[in-house]
């Protein structure tokens, strides 16, 4: 193996009564993929999926048929997405808990905690935003509890470890002001549970417009694309012991310029009749990795393709030409960059495995096949 590859995986794949609520009985992501309609001449919507089809993920049968494809493409495990809410409230709990409860499939996992509110905002273009469920941080106690839910999968065997200890990511580590407090409570409560500690890793930006003040506000500041070394030290600065990093924003100012860039996202979002903005993947992909990629504590993230017009609209910009072949030479590139590392650190995180409502995912589709989990399987086996 040349990489540790984790893919992140999305539970949104069957109904809540969270989503029924607001968006009519029934409602998944596959609501608005399947809707989803072209914008322009050659623009590849809607995607339909192939081999697994438009899946529930309450099937367990499902789940054992996505893990044998990763685990054949050279992926070692899946990062769920973990939504606690706070005060015990969960979202799309149930496939992961039967995972766990289950023992199947029998594949590698982890957790990413999605610590980020729920609006409609996430699965619409303009309109009035209503809260789904907010997030909500409320000490200790609810810390504990968090802590509590989740044993049970940190001492699993099939929980990835890094130097040997469980990985847990946290999504949003800049609007979380008692993040050193949380981490802090849960590496005690880990030894107090006969586990070595916790593994803890930032998602985060490589460029960032925002840094997190001492006070854990927030400020607005404009992006460095030379370095990434303060963004990444000041997130570790407040005790995680690994970032993973993303390109993307990096990436398309390095293409367009940094204030065209800036100045046309702002505009095409607030003027959502303007032509779609479109990005060519082999010409952005090459900027996507960060000098500080290639840090000892810094896991790089791998990116197949983007569209999101299915969740809402285009003014996120569509990845034009993101075909498979390209998506080869940019995991190629990301072998380079993390090369000199130890082998427990030569991680890649996949974004994503089924983000299907933002064209980001590498599960066959009708259009490409097997395309991109064989461009995985090709440069990392």
């Amino acid at each position: 193996m040349k990489a540790r590859v984790i893919a992140y995986y999305l539970p949104q794949f069957h109904p809540i009564p969270e989503n029924d609520e607001v968006w009519g009985k029934g409602f998944t992501e596959w609501t608005n993929v399947a809707k989803a309609k072209p914008l322009f001449r050659g623009h590849y919507q809607p995607r339909i999926p192939a081999d697994l089809g438009f899946y529930d993920l309450r099937l367990p049968e499902i789940r054992e048929q996505q893990a044998q494809m990763a685990r054949e493409a050279g992926i070692e495990g899946f990062c769920y997405y973990h939504y606690w809410m706070g005060n015990g409230k969960q979202l799309l709990q149930r496939p992961f808990e039967e995972v766990l409860a289950s023992g199947k499939p029998d594949f590698p996992f982890c957790l990413c905690w999605a610590n980020h509110e729920w609006t409609t905002r996430t699965w619409q273009n303009g309109g009035k935003t209503k809260m789904i469920a907010p997030m909500v941080y409320s000490g200790d106690e609810d810390y504990t509890a968090h802590f509590n839910y989740v044993l049970p999968a940190l001492r699993d065997k099939r929980y990835i470890t890094v130097d040997g200890k469980p990985l847990f990511s946290i999504y949003d580590p800049y609007h979380f002001t008692g993040v050193r407090r949380f981490m802090e409570l849960w590496r005690q409560l880990a030894k107090e549970n006969g586990l070595p500690g916790i593994h803890f890793t930032a998602w985060m930006s490589s460029t960032s417009t925002i840094k997190r003040k001492d006070d854990g506000s927030i400020e607005r500041v404009l992006p460095n694309l030379k370095s990434s070394a303060d963004v990444y030290n000041q997130i570790l600065s407040l005790g995680f012991d690994s970032i993973t990093s993303y390109g993307k924003s990096r990436a398309e100012m390095l293409y367009m310029g940094k204030y065209k860039r800036i100045i046309t996202k702002y505009v095409h979002k607030h003027i959502p009749f303007l032509p779609s903005l479109r990005y060519n993947y082999a010409k952005v992909m090459p900027h996507f990795f960060a000098p500080e990629d290639s840090w000892e504590n810094v896991f790089p993230t791998i990116f197949p393709q983007w569209d999101r017009t299915p969740r809402a609209g285009s003014s996120e910009g569509i990845y034009v030409n993101a075909t498979p072949e390209n998506f080869k030479r940019h995991i190629e590139d990301a072998l380079n960059v993390i090369k000199d590392k130890q082998q427990e650190h030569q991680i890649l995180f996949l974004k994503s495995w089924n983000e299907w409502g933002e064209g980001n995912y590498v599960e066959p589709d009708l259009r490409y096949g097997h395309g991109f989990l064989d461009a995985i399987r090709e440069t990392v086996l």
